[in-house]
């Protein structure tokens, strides 16, 4: 497929039985009786068990474009799968279609231009990987295993986030497959309207099949882990060293009780720890000065910090891993040691074996973006905090009530929402993750690319308001 502009309209396909869906289509056709199809519609999140009528591994954007016109044609409803980390289980559907897209993997590095060319099938830990062997890299999040899509659409908020802004900050163009069956190249100068939007709209207006990204020259970096005492001084403090850090350094606190980890003294296993995941994106010695405020906060109960690669920081995942957690996201404004106090307060009232208030600082370039530049709004905030707690076979009302409480107790003003992190949580809660007149033009977009809102197995975003 050629990298400039084109926006052809797809061959007009029929309504089409599976039977013969299965002639016209490159990739994989699996339907219930299919081997392989249990295997195929499991997603990364537990406690999802939907049984897709059909699903449709495609290979390339023609197959995309089949894909939703068999959906749009059958009436019946669509999901779009990359990673599967939806914690809302958007990534499958009863009884409808599963467009699949990790058949499409193929990835372009232009060296020397410093871009990429990357199928949405790719996760972040093979993009990663794969760049890196150049020293470049594109900031996506903290997790290998997850899409490229999904992270992108939705803004993405990650290791390289201070030093080289959001996921969609790197974004330069994008190829879409419409509600109509239209193969669109959006950029800048073609279809800006749907390239905004898609800029942290999610997966409201059509199936990106190729993402065209900027690569940042990020090849080692100072970084890993770092496990401190979970006290309200060294919460709150860790909290304004990050502020205060070069942007070259980002960081996700995660308090949370100390998991029986290798590196973990035994003798902390369960208790409350705080577990910085950090990366410096610049000169080793630099990154060790920038590093040593935090080792100051308190003696360390392990220090993973070194010089490595940076894809090294996506750890490889843990086979046949499926969480069930209920979680909720915000923005916080500051975290000091009162609110550091609420944390931990909450933490220790938790029954749930592991649960966890991670705290993200941003600023950075992230933050010299203008609100309006992208479908992604919350540019001013500071803090992103996120809490979650794992559920068993009985407890996930208890778990609910648990996790609603502790946002409720840590909301300042208005606490906003990343779109990313939401789970199924309802309209009210997908509205707050575009604030101001963001919402109105995500709205004009989506009425004229997808008036019948064909996407609506996302955080979606109504044609009609």
């Amino acid at each position: 497929m050629a990298n400039e502009p084109h926006s052809p309209s797809a061959q007009a396909h029929p309504a089409l039985p599976i039977s013969r869906l299965r002639e016209s289509f490159t990739g994989r056709v699996i339907e219930p009786h299919d081997p392989g199809y249990d295997e195929a519609r499991a997603v990364f999140m537990g406690g999802i068990d939907a049984r897709p009528a059909v699903i449709l591994r495609a290979a390339n954007a023609e197959d995309v474009a089949r894909a939703v016109e068999f959906a749009r044609e059958s009436g019946l409803e669509l999901a779009v799968r990359g990673g599967g980390h939806s914690a809302a289980g958007h990534s499958t559907v009863e009884g409808g279609v599963v467009l699949d897209l990790r058949g499409m993997k193929a990835l372009d590095v232009d060296v020397e231009a410093r871009t990429a060319w990357a199928e949405a099938g790719l996760t972040a830990g093979e993009y990663t990987e794969a760049t890196g062997a150049h020293g470049l890299a594109t900031g996506f999040g903290d997790t290998g295993s997850v899409g490229i899509g999904g992270i992108t659409l939705g803004g993405g908020i990650g290791y390289l986030v201070r030093k080289h802004g959001l996921t969609v900050d790197s974004l330069l163009a994008a190829e879409v497959v419409t509600a109509d069956g239209q193969l669109l190249y959006a950029d800048e100068e073609h279809h800006p309207d749907l390239f905004w939007a898609l800029r942290g709209g999610g997966g409201n207006f059509g199936v990106v099949t190729r993402f065209k990204f900027r690569l940042h020259p990020v090849d080692a970096v100072v970084g890993g882990v770092l496990l401190l005492p979970a006290t309200p001084g060294v919460i709150a403090g860790f909290i304004a060293e990050a502020e205060a850090a070069p942007e070259e350094l980002s960081a996700i606190v995660n308090v949370m009780p100390a998991p029986p980890l290798p590196f973990v003294p035994a003798e902390h296993h369960g208790k409350l720890v705080v577990m910085a995941l950090m990366a410096y994106a610049g000169d080793a010695e630099a990154g060790e000065r920038a590093l040593a405020p935090f080792r100051r906060l308190a003696p360390p109960l392990a220090d993973l910090l070194r010089p490595m690669r940076y894809p090294e920081l996506y750890p490889p995942e843990e086979e046949g891993y499926r969480p069930t957690a209920v979680a909720r996201t915000m923005f916080l404004d500051a975290v000091d040691r009162g609110v550091a106090e609420t944390v931990l307060e909450h933490l220790r009232s938790s029954t749930a074996a592991v649960r966890v208030a991670q705290l993200r600082v941003l600023g950075g370039a992230m933050a010299r973006v203008s609100a309006g530049a992208t479908a992604f709004a919350h540019r001013g905030r500071r803090v992103m905090a996120n809490v979650a707690a794992f559920y068993g076979p009985h407890d996930r009302a208890e778990q609910e009530a648990w996790v609603k409480g502790f946002a409720a107790a840590l909301r300042q003003g208005d606490g906003g929402a990343y779109v990313n992190f939401l789970g199924d949580e309802g309209a009210e809660r997908v509205r707050a993750a575009y604030p101001g007149p963001t919402w109105e033009r995500l709205v004009a977009v989506k009425r004229r690319y997808d008036p019948g809102n064909l996407f609506r197995r996302n955080q979606n975003i109504p044609p009609r308001g």
